[in-house]
């Protein structure tokens, strides 16, 4: 059962990986807001890290890059790079825990260096869920801003697009991975520590007998001492 918690741990790991890519490279982060006067639904607006992408009726959905990262609202700006980030960090992880779950020949049969190897993943989980959600939640929060502010007109407001959702789920997926491998990191490092415990136990008691019967013995040897003189 111990095993299979690591096992799960990667496969959350992986699904992690694959959100992360699918959040950075999907252009659906800020959707067009059918209110007010703009209420035409024929066509649509998406707006990505990396492109926009325009839709009509019956017209097949165009996609522009970008020209320069500095025509970007500043939160866009940051989650570019947060995302990268995090793309990373998954992936390095994904190879550390691998490297830490028992069935793995990464350290031989060393348990101290893949206790610490399982722990140094479960920690990198724990720093993508949070530069996933950062981004994530920044540009969540500007959406809501905008769309309540009234100095902006009808056609600039936005929606959240479906890659922010994917977003919180994919954070939610590395929390999880990240808090089952260091609690498997626990329980290998408490079971590793019991033999240890057990030994000292052993010796304190041993040397506790030994005082007694010296105690015991001192008394006898006195009165005989005493008799003899």
């Amino acid at each position: 059962m111990r095993v299979k918690l690591e096992i799960l741990s990667l496969v959350l790991g992986f699904i992690g990986l694959v959100g992360t890519v699918a959040v950075t490279a999907l252009p659906t982060w800020k959707v067009s807001a059918f209110i007010g006067a703009n209420l035409i639904v024929m066509e649509e607006l998406w707006e990505g890290l990396w492109m926009n992408c325009y839709r009509q009726a019956d017209i097949n959905m165009q996609c522009k890059v970008y020209d320069s990262l500095l025509i970007l609202p500043p939160e866009l700006q940051a989650a570019r790079g947060l995302m990268c980030v995090s793309i990373i960090l998954v992936v390095i992880a994904l190879f550390i825990t691998g490297c830490g779950i028992k069935r793995s020949n990464c350290c031989s049969d060393n348990m101290k260096s893949k206790n610490i190897t399982l722990a140094l993943g479960g920690s990198l989980y724990l720093l993508s869920c949070l530069t996933t959600l950062i981004p994530v939640s920044w540009v969540g929060h500007s959406i809501i801003l905008n769309f309540y502010n009234p100095t902006l007109l009808d056609a600039q407001k936005r929606e959240l697009g479906k890659a922010l959702f994917i977003g919180w789920a994919t954070s939610g997926v590395l929390l999880i991975a990240g808090i089952i491998a260091l609690i498997r990191f626990c329980q290998r490092r408490s079971k590793e520590e019991q033999p240890y415990n057990e030994t000292y136990l052993m010796t304190e008691t041993a040397v506790k007998q030994e005082d007694s019967v010296d105690l015991k013995r001192t008394p006898s040897s006195f009165y005989k001492q005493q008799e003899y003189v």
